[in-house]
């Protein structure tokens, strides 16, 4: 092996396992160079957690001796990987960013982990999360705050806030992710990487308290478009313990992606035909996002679904969830969660059988609307995230263009009505503010398009990078 090669820590996932198996570069040496990252970047971000360099380097060397035996490596051999930590890895603390949880070791990876793990990957601890991976903006009192790379006074979005931040920064080439009502999706817009949330069944998860709760999903993080899609090749596939899994192999999502955008049908919709607040600026990148699809030769019309139904169905749903997942957790400790969340909770407390079925009937419907919308379009672009980056010292947003806003969910619009569709959803960076923030745009496709979808977002990339 050699130490000679150009690689660096901002080299792509690809490059950098491909490196690897080409014994260009040691799992060791690999894991050295993110270290460095960590070691110049972490303490100020604060974007991973539960580090533990000994149990990295015994892995990283575990890597080494699997190639040098001769032995068939997975796709994401000796890359270095943090989970994140709402993720169970057999043997390392996940404390789901709550005090409650602080102690907890699983005994067992989840199986997202576990394929991950499978795959090669390195694990070297875990990726900082809201408590109980609950609002887009990641603190809680556990480890503290992340704070977004580009500008260190802003959020790094939620919930997957330490996962995206760690991507940008260098400090490891891939990242896993959930996404409830945007926490893939909102840190990728904030930190500007890419996140993606699968169609619903895409991504097996398993042990869940509830294999038919279908509002969260896992899935990846990259750096670009190509990186996530190997990762969601490790991903992706059918799983005899997830009931409602896709039946593709994760192996469609391996190659490379590349498509043209001639003839695409796009449908653009800044606001969702005025059911959400957006920002000025974060409208304007949408807007231009729109304008170079149409020089690139997509058709490009003003178009949006009638999503009137999605906010009472998420509201619903998530308050149903949050109180069967974590109701007698706030039971037993009322005065160890933070006091939004433990609101949401108790909302869920008062509703009955008629709610719940009231929101998935609507969800159904929601569905039914989609489907007939992409009989028309192959894809819809809206916004990411209805702002762009906020100070890291709120909780939330508070106003969007000196309009306020009631809840810490009112400015997530813009992703969790796309989550109540099921559809296939992912952020790509576009552009900036005035002040060089990130902004990412998010691109949605009909359920079960995800390749598809991330054709066209490498597409877009390319488009963006011009």
């Amino acid at each position: 092996m050699t130490s000679g090669t150009s690689l660096s820590v901002d080299s792509t996932a690809r490059e950098q396992a491909a490196a690897v198996r080409r014994r260009e570069v040691s799992a060791r040496e690999l894991l050295d160079l993110h270290l460095e990252r960590i070691a110049a970047r972490n303490p100020e971000l604060n974007a991973i957690v539960s580090l533990d360099e000994s149990r990295a380097r015994a892995g990283a060397a575990a890597a080494d001796e699997l190639l040098a035996s001769g032995a068939e490596v997975g796709p994401l051999h000796g890359l270095p990987f943090a989970f994140k930590d709402t993720h169970a890895v057999g043997g390392w603390r996940t404390t789901y960013g709550s005090p409650v949880m602080a102690a907890n070791v699983p005994e067992h990876d989840e199986l997202i982990v576990e394929r991950v793990r499978a795959a090669g990957a390195v694990t070297i601890g875990k990726t900082n999360v809201p408590e109980f991976a609950a609002g887009s903006h990641t603190f809680n009192p556990v480890f503290g705050t992340t704070l977004n790379p580009v500008d260190p006074t802003r959020s790094a979005g939620g919930s997957s806030g330490g996962a995206a931040c760690a991507l940008a920064a260098g400090m490891v080439p891939l990242a896993d992710g959930s996404d409830m009502g945007g926490s893939l999706r909102n840190p990728a817009s904030f930190c500007g990487v890419v996140g993606m949330r699968p169609s619903l069944g895409r991504v097996p998860e398993w042990p869940l308290y509830n294999q038919w709760e279908t509002t969260s999903v896992g899935g990846p993080m990259a750096r670009n478009v190509g990186d996530l899609a190997l990762l969601l090749s490790v991903m992706a596939g059918p799983d005899p313990r997830a009931p409602q899994a896709l039946g593709d192999p994760g192996a469609v999502f391996a190659a490379p992606v590349a498509a043209s955008l001639a003839g695409l049908r796009v449908a653009l919709s800044v606001d969702l035909a005025g059911a959400i607040d957006v920002d000025h600026e974060v409208a304007a990148v949408v807007e231009a996002a729109g304008a170079a699809l149409a020089s690139a030769g997509a058709s490009v019309s003003g178009a949006a679904p009638d999503l009137s139904l999605a906010d009472d169905t998420f509201r619903t749903l998530r308050a149903w969830h949050f109180q069967a997942k974590l109701g007698r957790l706030l039971a037993a400790h009322p005065d160890s969660f933070k006091q939004s969340l433990a609101d949401n909770i108790r909302a869920g407390e008062s509703l009955t059988g008629a709610d719940v079925a009231r929101a998935y009937t609507q969800r159904t419907a929601l569905s039914e609307t989609m489907r007939s919308f992409f009989g028309s379009y192959d894809v819809l672009v809206l916004p990411v995230s209805q702002v762009p980056p906020f100070p890291a010292t709120q909780e939330f947003p508070t106003e969007i263009n000196g309009k306020p806003m009631a809840t810490y969910l009112d400015w997530m619009r813009s992703a969790y009505f796309i989550t109540v569709t099921g559809c296939p959803a992912i952020s790509v960076p576009f552009g900036t503010t005035s002040s060089g923030l990130p902004v990412g745009v998010q691109i949605v496709a009909r359920h079960g398009a995800d390749l598809r979808l991330l054709e066209v977002a490498a597409a877009v990339e390319a488009l963006a990078a011009r």
